[in-house]
Parts: structure tokens; C-alpha cells; sequence
């Protein structure tokens, strides 16, 4: 009995595309980057999973870093915010929020260093400010203190996880290495030519990441009660016209 070949199916019949949406193309980029990486997640990259072209995808995102801010945006939705309605002292719950966010960023070394220029503005990064303003307020920080000491202490925790994070696990006995040989050069300086590091010695590499991370965080805010912001303020980039008039071309690349 000869079998007959199967017709072909009609464009009718075919299953349509799930339609772009913005949470969509967000959800399939956080997806890639756990699978391979941020550096490797291209609009064209993105616009290939989701079955569609790239000139689609700048419907819902402006550019490759309006994606990464939204990425960091939707992550953030895994910091611990608990301690902010828990009970204790205010400076140690709030640590325990910024370490918990520092941590979130570990987790995505190339999202750590897209957010030191990122700026996320989505639903999560408010609920978080929020909670960091609630516990400073708590804590009897004048406010206009507390609204800029905001962007320095989430600077230092991504700057921190920038730093520290590992590419990849590859990268770790490379790292490894580097602390060795810096650790040598610091241990055998002279101290005839740098007495104050010959001085100081093991001193200037002691103390565990976590430790010197709390310390930081300690510093910011210990500083920011002492200094007041200066009353004559220049005008900010919010308050520069629209912001969606001030792109760089060459953002709209991969």
C-alpha cells in the first residue's frame, strides 16, 4: 500500500505567535541570561527566541539599556524586604536589605555591571527605595539626606557585586590568583619607599567581603548624618526636558 505524502498545511492552520508584549520580552530576556549570560542577550539574539524581528522589539523597549533596567527591575523583585517591617535596630535591618540586594546582583555578574548605568524605575526598584526611605526615616535622617544617600548606598552594593562577581565559575581561580599576587606585592613592599603601606601590611586585604560590605554601608550612613546636602542645588537631569529626547543613537544597535 503506497503512502501518500502529507499536504501541506496552510498558514490558516498554523498555530499563531503568541503576541510581543512588554512582560513578555522581559520574562524571555531574564530567561536567557540565566542560560547564557547578559552579554549574550543582543536584540537580535531576543528577537530570534521570540520568532519576531528586532525593529518589533523597539516597540516595547526603547534600547538594549532600557531592557537591562527593566531586567534589573523585574530581578529586584528577589531582595528580601522583610527586615523593613521587622522589629530591631533600624541601621542593622536596613544592611540586611542592601546586603540582600548586593547579593541579588552576584547572582548576574554581567547585569551587576549594566547597573552601574542602568536606571531601573519599574514597580520593584520603588518598593525598595521605599523600604530603604522607610527605615531611614525610622532612624531620624533628615530627608533631604536620606533621598541622596539612596543612590550612593545602592551605587556601592552594585559596584561592590560589579567587582567581585565571577563570569563565569572559570574565572574563579584567576580571581583567586589575583588577590595572591596582589597580597605578595603588598607583603614584600619596601618600607623605605612605602612606608604606609609597608606599615599597614596584611591589614590593607584583611576582613571577609561580607565584612567589609556591612562596613561600607556603615560609613554611608554614619557619613550622611554629619553631612548636609548643599542648599543651592544645580538643576537634574530629571528636570532637563524629556527624557526620551535625550538618546544616543548608537544605543539602538544589538
Amino acid at each position: 500500500m503506497t503512502a501518500h505524502p502529507t499536504a501541506p498545511r496552510s498558514r490558516r492552520e498554523r498555530p499563531a505567535k503568541p503576541a510581543l508584549t512588554r512582560e513578555g520580552i522581559i520574562a524571555t530576556t531574564v530567561e536567557l541570561m540565566r542560560a547564557e549570560g547578559l552579554e549574550r542577550v543582543t536584540m537580535r539574539r531576543l528577537a530570534k527566541e521570540l520568532d519576531t524581528g528586532p525593529a518589533s522589539l523597539y516597540v516595547y523597549v526603547r534600547n538594549i539599556a532600557e531592557l537591562h533596567a527593566a531586567v534589573l527591575d523585574e530581578l529586584l523583585g528577589d531582595v528580601d524586604l522583610s527586615p523593613a517591617g521587622a522589629g530591631g535596630d533600624w541601621h542593622d535591618r536596613l544592611v540586611r536589605i542592601l546586603t540582600s540586594y548586593t547579593a541579588v546582583l552576584f547572582e548576574y555578574p554581567g547585569l551587576a555591571q549594566s547597573a552601574l548605568v542602568a536606571r531601573p524605575f519599574g514597580k520593584h526598584y520603588l518598593r525598595l527605595v521605599e523600604a530603604m526611605l522607610t527605615l531611614l526615616d525610622e532612624g531620624g535622617l533628615e530627608s533631604d539626606r536620606a533621598a541622596w544617600l539612596i543612590d550612593l548606598l545602592l551605587q556601592y552594593g552594585t559596584a561592590t557585586a560589579a567587582e567581585h562577581a565571577h563570569r563565569v565559575p572559570g574565572d574563579i581561580p584567576q580571581d583567586q590568583a589575583d588577590w595572591q599576587a596582589l597580597a605578595a606585592v603588598v607583603r614584600d613592599v619596601s618600607p623605605r619607599t612605602h612606608p604606609q603601606i609597608a606599615a599597614l601590611g596584611p591589614r590593607l586585604l584583611s576582613g571577609s567581603p561580607q565584612d567589609r560590605l556591612a562596613w561600607g554601608f556603615d560609613v554611608l550612613i554614619a557619613g550622611a548624618r554629619h553631612t548636609p546636602v548643599p542648599e543651592a542645588l544645580s538643576p537634574s537631569p530629571a528636570d532637563i526636558g524629556d527624557p526620551a529626547d535625550i538618546g544616543d543613537p548608537a544605543d539602538i544597535g544589538d
